[in-house]
């Protein structure tokens, strides 16, 4: 069933995207009515315990300055919620927690992006219409604390997903569990990128969505 815009839940989480990190017990904030309307959920209505580190809301990125509001959220499509729970499900099953460094991305961050990266093997080339990140229904996301061989968004061959030259095998191993945890989820690894996942649909194209994510 999927997870109501207004639904809330305990969560506890770790940010450094000045969300703050919330009590548990402290039910998530409703999304705005603009992200209602297209189905968004806070990804905290279906994972309580998500570390939440948006980068695109810090300098911490490959472009170098804040492409998101200080206080951007994780929004996903409703359709990914009971993926997402389930994958933290079996992540939490070994006493490991999800990341979640990238969820909704507006239109107009993505057109910065491919500015600055122009080539579609690292940023997907936006066109006229929303789809993966634009919307909603790809996450990216490691495991708190594991080595995964590379950081976020490292335009390196040893970013693709089943890269082993340069990459050891307890960081091999670590991408393994991830992607286990997130098929039991019913979402997919890009082959290009350890971190990025679809969720079913993801690769159609919609009507452009270019709604706050916050």
């Amino acid at each position: 069933m999927l997870l109501a815009a207004g639904l809330v839940g305990a969560c506890a989480v770790l940010s450094a995207n000045g969300l703050g990190a919330a009590a548990p017990g402290d039910p998530v904030p409703p999304v705005s009515a603009a992200a209602s309307a297209v189905g968004f959920v806070d990804v905290r209505t279906a994972v309580p315990d998500a570390i939440i580190d948006l980068r695109y809301a810090t300098a911490n990125n490959f472009v170098g300055i804040p492409l998101y509001p200080a206080d951007a959220r994780c929004l996903v499509h409703e359709s990914l919620a009971p993926g997402l729970a389930a994958a933290a499900a079996a992540l939490r099953a070994s006493g490991e927690r999800l990341v979640f460094w990238d969820c909704y991305r507006p239109h107009a961050v993505q057109v910065r992006m491919f500015q600055e990266v122009p080539n579609p093997a690292w940023v997907a080339k936006p066109g006229p219409y929303s789809r993966s990140h634009e919307s909603g229904r790809s996450v990216d996301v490691t495991i708190a604390g594991a080595d995964m061989g590379t950081g976020f968004d490292d335009f390196t061959a040893r970013a693709t997903a089943y890269a082993t030259d340069g990459v050891s095998p307890a960081a091999q191993a670590n991408r393994a569990r991830l992607r286990d945890a997130m098929s039991a989820g019913g979402l997919t690894v890009y082959s290009g990128e350890w971190w990025h996942f679809d969720g079913p649909g993801a690769g159609v194209q919609r009507p452009i969505i270019d709604v706050p994510n916050n």
